[in-house]
């Protein structure tokens, strides 16, 4: 039983998953929500995430045993089908449920972000317009935080946009590693489509551009945080360039990795000039 539950966690893709729940917990501290609708939406949004990496490995069991992977364990038959896709539909709606309290309109924002997440797993995945759900669900993120208020309101139009490139960013950054064992299966989206080194340089492009949204976006003065962060993305930014001449290498995706969470930061950091 103890194993099965391990696997079950597992299959929930934990890392990503709680990544994005502390950011959202994070704005949600920064736009001084209530510390009751900050802890709901860590919880909502958790359990929106568990719902995206359940869904995950239950749509794409028959295709990671095609490929052998040893890192699924749906794949290696460590648990059930059948309990990844109850446990993700349960998840789901449990993401939409605890929102609710929060307000209407963050449970309509809560239930597009896990609607487009599963329209990516159910087969956008297979199609050119692959990075569209990940531009919806990243780019409403901040407006499920800002919708959360007891004076609900849209996030800045820059936020969004930030939020937007990060999940451009986060789509190719995902798909890079796999572009072979996905060729094998027929999948093919959008960095499938382009190939590796042009789908580096939209990774890089969409860094870029969540620094230029966090630096020109916000109202009031420009801050020393928006300066460096600008400032180190386009550095990580070149560095990445250079680095897609070369065979892929474990620093490539370290630098990736540290441009996000440059974006993120500057983010997370904007405080109450997240509102729209």
């Amino acid at each position: 039983m103890a194993s099965r539950l391990r696997a079950l966690a597992l299959s929930t893709h934990p890392g990503p998953g709680i990544a994005v729940a502390v950011v959202a917990v994070l704005l949600g501290v920064g736009v001084q929500l209530a510390p009751w609708r900050v802890a709901l939406l860590g919880l909502a949004v958790l359990a929106n995430q568990v719902s995206v990496g359940l869904s995950n490995d239950w749509l794409d069991a028959e295709r990671d045993r095609a490929v052998g992977r040893t890192d699924k364990p749906v794949a290696l038959g460590l648990v059930s089908i059948r309990l990844v896709r109850a446990s993700a539909i349960a998840s789901a709606a449990l993401g939409i449920v605890l929102t609710v309290p929060l307000g209407i309109w963050a449970a309509l924002a809560q239930t597009v972000f896990i609607g487009a997440a599963w329209a990516y797993n159910a087969g956008l995945k297979n199609t050119p317009i692959s990075v569209l759900p990940y531009i919806i669900g990243f780019g409403l993120l901040p407006s499920i935080v800002t919708l959360s208020r007891p004076d609900p309101v849209l996030a800045a139009p820059w936020a969004f946009g930030l939020g937007a490139m990060l999940g451009v960013a986060a789509h190719v950054a995902n798909v890079l590693p796999d572009l072979d064992d996905d060729a094998r299966t027929g999948i093919s989206g959008l960095p499938h489509r382009i190939g590796r080194r042009a789908s580096g340089v939209v990774l890089g492009v969409a860094l870029v551009l969540g620094a230029v949204f966090a630096f020109f976006g916000p109202a009031g003065a420009t801050t020393t945080l928006q300066w460096a962060g600008l400032i180190v993305t386009l550095l990580l930014a070149v560095a990445i360039g250079v680095l897609l001449t070369r065979p892929p290498t474990r620093l490539l995706f370290q630098l990736i990795i540290a441009a996000a969470l440059v974006n993120v930061v500057l983010l997370v950091f904007s405080g109450d000039r997240l509102l729209g």
